[in-house]
């Protein structure tokens, strides 16, 4: 007889396959009878160093699941900031603090492939790699293409595209209540925490139609979940 938790990543897995052509992610158990380890896979974004690529994420599922996040680092090497160029070890809000019982395995795959478009050096899990994002850009860039040749298979450019001199840590605009319209902070930062800007998330709400609840904050059910991150990530 399979458990509530079992059951529940089934569930996943199945929406993880039959959405994959969409979500660009996907992941599968290595051995039948053990859901609770798994191997995921995306492809490295566009217009990134890691473009063309194909990333492997080792996932364990803890006996709190959906309560506590999925343990999850790369078994393909890869130079970022926010991973160990040694371990594969990630360094991730969403697969920490900013976990929520709502997550699923699909969303935080999604999170990491975003990770890979926008890098955050402020917040590093590998101090000599954000170094050299924040200091020599270029540099960066070409080593995180010619560990994607090597290590993901990606195919050899002669000048890596990315955007990294503009992607510097901003200065956070204002912390401007109405910025909320309404909406509970920890509501809207469940999203924000994944990397998305906090006027984009409430603009999400606002397409999806997500009730205000009087500014009070509450669990999102999963399928809106889905449809939020879907609008983030343009496919609405």
């Amino acid at each position: 007889m399979t458990s509530t938790r079992e059951r529940r990543i089934l569930k996943e897995l199945n929406d993880i396959q039959n959405d994959k052509d969409n979500s660009g992610v996907s992941a599968a158990p290595i051995d039948s009878s053990n859901l609770m380890h798994l191997k995921g896979t995306f492809p490295g974004p566009p217009d990134t160093p890691y473009a063309g690529g194909t990333f492997q994420v080792d996932i364990t599922i803890p006996d709190m699941y959906p309560f506590k996040s999925p343990v999850m680092k790369f078994d393909t090497k890869i130079w970022h900031p926010n991973v160990s160029s040694v371990t594969g070890a990630i360094c991730l809000d969403t697969l920490g603090s900013g976990w929520s019982p709502v997550g699923t395995i699909k969303m935080a795959l999604i999170s990491l492939r975003m990770l890979l478009e926008s890098p955050n050096p402020k917040d590093p899990q590998d101090a000599e790699v954000a170094r050299m994002l924040m200091d020599s850009p270029n540099e960066f860039a070409q080593k995180a293409h010619d560990w994607a040749v090597k290590f993901a298979g990606a195919p050899r450019r002669d000048t890596p595209t990315h955007n990294y001199e503009q992607a510097k840590p901003a200065e956070k605009k204002k912390d401007d209540p109405k910025r909320l319209q309404g909406y509970h902070r920890d509501l809207v930062d469940r999203f924000v925490v994944m990397g998305f800007d906090i006027d984009a998330v409430v603009e999400a709400f606002n397409f999806v139609g997500i009730d205000r609840n009087g500014g009070e904050d509450y669990e999102l059910e999963e399928a809106y979940m889905g449809d939020i991150t879907a609008r983030l990530l343009g496919e609405q």
